[in-house]
């Protein structure tokens, strides 16, 4: 079964590859087969846009999977023009690079006090000939793997997600570049996560059809 990941972001290719790692499923990426095109993301929580870019990259391939997130900070409130939400990589509106973005977030920061509480929404869709399906934790569960971000960069980077260079375990206060996955690291964070990992896995396979009895 071939499965394009709606995105040119290779740190979030490789989560989805490693997430249906062990199925019959052959992956390929926006750059892998030429598509420019971007849908306009008008929705207003990242499952919603998600949904859009589903929909959008549909019209290439049969099946797709496609993801947007968005970032808070938990001092701001949802609607201070400061606060990232959707808009992470475009917060001036106009789209930053890698670098870019660590440098805005480093001074976001640095006027909030030098480090804040954050945390992601993480909404997925998939297409899947046709019919589209989503899915999104609450806030509040994602609330349960907060992080702090700092205004002082490490010099690690991971291309793609550059806030992993500015976030930091707020548990043993390590950066996220050099934890690898292992961002979160209390049991109770584990456990959640791998309960998490486990929900998004069950949807994925659902929605795409797979028979996860032959794996």
């Amino acid at each position: 079964m071939k499965v394009l990941i709606g995105t040119t972001n290779p740190s979030k290719l490789r989560r989805f590859e490693e997430l249906l790692d062990g199925f019959d499923l052959e992956f390929c990426s926006l750059k892998d087969i030429g598509i420019t095109d971007e849908p306009e993301e008008t929705g207003e929580t990242p499952e919603e846009n998600a949904a859009i870019k589903a929909r959008f990259y549909g019209k290439y391939c049969d099946r797709v999977v496609c993801n947007d997130s968005g970032l808070y900070f938990d001092q701001l409130d949802v609607n201070d023009p400061r606060q990232p939400g959707l808009n992470i990589r475009a917060p001036l509106g106009e789209r930053l690079d890698d670098e870019e973005m660590i440098n805005y977030y480093s001074s976001l920061v640095s006027s909030l006090g030098g480090r804040v509480l954050a945390y992601y929404l993480d909404g997925i869709a998939i297409y899947n000939c046709g019919d589209v399906y989503t899915y999104m934790e609450d806030s509040e569960a994602t609330r349960a793997s907060a992080f702090y971000m700092v205004d002082k960069p490490t010099s690690a980077r991971n291309p793609g997600w550059p806030l992993d260079s500015i976030s930091i375990n707020r548990n043993t206060m390590n950066y996220f570049t050099d934890a690898g996955d292992n961002k979160y690291d209390t049991t109770n964070e584990n456990i959640m996560l791998g309960e998490y990992r486990k929900r998004i896995i069950e949807f994925m396979t659902g929605a795409l059809g797979i028979n996860t009895s032959t794996k």
